[in-house]
């Protein structure tokens, strides 16, 4: 979430972006895993807490509603600021505008996937859930460094491929304990309009 905001914040200030110099070392990315996790751990605790099991249950169309509207946000900023210095060594120019929907596509259908899973496990679903989605992270780095993510963009190489593979897991965890808590605050605000 913090390279996201960072990430607008220097869109508002300069555009286009300028990433001419910037360097992603695995200091960087052992050190965003830390806070990730710490504000992920804060996060699923906080969920744990009002999100029951049988609550969890009526999550399920808006967990992917929110995760689609999410992970189109978070591609679209990814393809207007950072296609050139990274995204362009991993996909096709043709797919460029693409991506955020289907993005937003694969990533409902991996929420929806995640919400039945951790539905299905026992113990609570919160916790389920956003383990899960920590380890949707893992996978699709994995993908990505296998497409040469950390070779070919200037700006990556050199990172561990162990640190960019577990990185992500804690930054996952964080984005679907976003996603889970803007479903259930939507969940809220309409069991508090029913009533």
């Amino acid at each position: 979430m913090l390279p996201i905001i960072f990430i607008l914040q220097q869109a508002i200030i300069t555009y286009p972006m300028q990433t001419d110099g910037v360097k992603v070392t695995t200091e960087i990315l052992i050190r965003a895993a830390m806070l990730f996790a710490l504000f992920g751990m804060v996060l699923v605790a906080y969920l744990a807490r009002f999100i029951e099991p049988e609550l969890f249950l009526l999550l399920k169309w808006k967990v992917t509603i929110v995760a689609a509207a999410f992970w189109f946000v978070i591609w679209l900023v990814m393809v207007i600021f950072f296609w050139e210095p990274v995204y362009h060594y991993v996909f096709s120019s043709v797919l460029r505008w693409f991506i955020p929907p289907l993005m937003a596509a694969f990533f409902a259908l991996a929420g929806l996937f995640i919400w039945w899973a951790a539905s299905h496990f026992t113990g609570h679903p919160v916790l389920s859930f956003c383990l899960l989605g920590g380890l949707s992270g893992i996978i699709t780095h994995i993908w990505a460094i296998a497409r040469g993510i950390l070779e070919k963009p200037p700006m990556l190489q050199g990172v561990s491929p162990l640190a960019a593979s577990i990185m992500p897991f804690f930054e996952f965890v964080l984005y679907w304990c976003i996603i889970l808590g803007v479903a259930y605050a939507w969940q809220k605000r309409k069991t508090t309009e029913t009533n």
